[in-house]
C-alpha cells in the first residue's frame, strides 16, 4: 500500500511538473521549427532556380508524391500550386506502384518528397519514374539519399533536428518541407505574373473570393437613396434620414448635383450647439467634403475606406453622379468584414 501511494505522488509530481511546462514546451518547438525556416534561406542555390525554371517552361502538369506525412505535405503543396495558377495533381507513394502511375503524362514533372530520401516505397518507384523519362524533383532534408542522388533537381531542406524531444516525430521536418513548397509556388506565381484579379478566379467562394470579385456595385443597390435640397429644413432632414435608414442623407442642388451629406454624427454635433434649430437648413450642417467611391470599385476597397476614416458609409458615385450610399453593415452581411 505505501509502495502504490509513494507511485501515485511521483507520477502526480511529474504530471504537475510537465503542466508548469507546457508553455516553455511549445515555445521551445516553435523556436526550433521557426530557426530551421530560417537556416533554409540559405539552401536557395541554383538546383531551386533551375527547378522553378523547368516547371514555369513545362507543357505538363507537377506530380507531387510522397509517403506518410510527407504525403499530407505533399497534399498542401499541390493545392498551393493549383491556386496560385500551375496545374498539380497529387500520388501517393504506395499507390503509385500500383496503378496510379497511369496519372503520369509525358509531359509532366514529378517531386518527390521524402525526409530521409530511403524510404523503401520511393527506392521502388524512383527507377519506374526514371524509365518512363519524367523530370525528379527531390524535396528532402538528407541530399545524400538515394533519392536526391537519382533527382534531375533537389530541393533542400535540411534541418538539424525534429521539434519532438526524441528526434522521431516528423515536426520540423514536415514543417521546412511545407515551407520550402510556399517558396516554389510563389516564385512560379510571380513568374506568372499572376495578379489579384486571376487569383479571384480560382477562389471565387467564401469571403476571401468576395474580397477579390465583388464589386460595390453589387451592393448598394439595394439601398434606398436618401436625398434632401440645400434649403430642406432640419425636421425634413431628420424624417429623410429615419425614412430611408441608413444613418445619412446626400445633400443636392436643383441639378442632384452631390453638394454634401449629413450623417446622424453631424446632427448631433449640431444639437449640441446653442442655436435656433427651427431655422437651420441641410447646407448650414452637412460635411461639404464627403468620402465617395467609384461603383465599379471592389467591394474590399470600399471597407478600407471605411477603415481608415472610421465612417460607416460612403457615397457611391457614377463618375460625377450620386447614385446611392454603401454601409459598412452591407460588407458585413457579404461577409468581406
Amino acid at each position: 500500500m505505501y509502495l502504490y501511494h509513494s507511485v501515485n505522488k511521483a507520477n502526480f509530481q511529474k504530471e504537475l511538473n510537465l503542466v508548469k511546462n507546457i508553455k516553455k514546451i511549445a515555445r521551445d518547438v516553435l523556436i526550433n521549427e521557426s530557426q530551421a525556416i530560417q537556416n533554409l534561406t540559405s539552401l536557395i542555390d541554383e538546383s531551386f532556380e533551375a527547378c522553378v525554371k523547368e516547371i514555369y517552361s513545362a507543357k505538363g502538369r507537377v506530380v507531387v508524391t510522397g509517403i506518410g506525412k510527407s504525403a499530407i505535405i505533399a497534399n498542401k503543396i499541390v493545392a498551393t500550386l493549383n491556386s496560385t495558377g500551375t496545374p498539380a495533381l497529387f500520388m501517393h507513394a504506395a499507390d503509385a506502384i500500383h496503378g496510379d502511375l497511369g496519372m503520369i503524362q509525358s509531359d509532366d514533372i514529378v517531386m518527390c518528397l521524402s525526409k530521409s530520401g530511403n524510404t523503401p516505397e520511393i527506392k521502388v518507384l524512383v527507377p519506374l519514374l526514371k524509365r518512363r523519362g519524367s523530370k525528379l524533383v527531390a524535396l528532402v532534408s538528407n541530399t545524400n539519399s538515394y533519392l536526391a542522388q537519382q533527382a534531375d533537381f533537389v530541393l533542400n531542406a535540411t534541418i538539424a533536428e525534429e521539434a519532438c524531444p526524441h528526434n522521431l516525430a516528423p515536426t520540423t521536418s514536415t514543417t521546412a518541407h511545407l515551407a520550402m513548397g510556399d517558396a516554389l509556388a510563389v516564385c512560379l506565381l510571380e513568374l506568372r505574373h499572376f495578379s489579384s484579379r486571376d487569383f479571384a478566379e480560382f477562389h471565387p467562394g467564401g469571403s476571401l473570393g468576395k474580397q477579390l470579385y465583388l464589386k460595390v456595385s453589387d451592393i448598394y443597390t439595394h439601398n434606398a437613396l436618401p436625398m434632401v435640397r440645400a434649403e430642406t429644413l432640419l425636421k425634413d432632414v431628420i424624417l429623410e434620414i429615419s425614412s430611408k435608414r441608413l444613418g445619412c442623407t446626400a445633400v443636392v442642388d436643383e441639378k442632384s448635383t452631390l453638394l454634401g451629406i449629413i450623417t446622424d454624427g453631424d446632427l448631433r454635433r449640431m444639437l449640441q450647439k446653442n442655436i435656433n434649430i427651427a431655422t437651420v437648413t441641410a447646407v448650414d450642417i452637412m460635411s461639404k467634403t464627403p468620402k465617395r467611391i467609384e461603383k465599379d470599385e471592389f467591394a474590399v476597397k470600399a471597407l478600407h475606406q471605411m477603415q481608415e476614416n472610421n465612417i460607416t458609409q460612403l457615397v457611391v458615385m457614377d463618375g460625377e453622379k450620386i447614385s446611392g450610399f454603401i454601409h459598412l453593415h452591407d460588407l458585413l452581411k457579404e461577409g468581406i468584414v
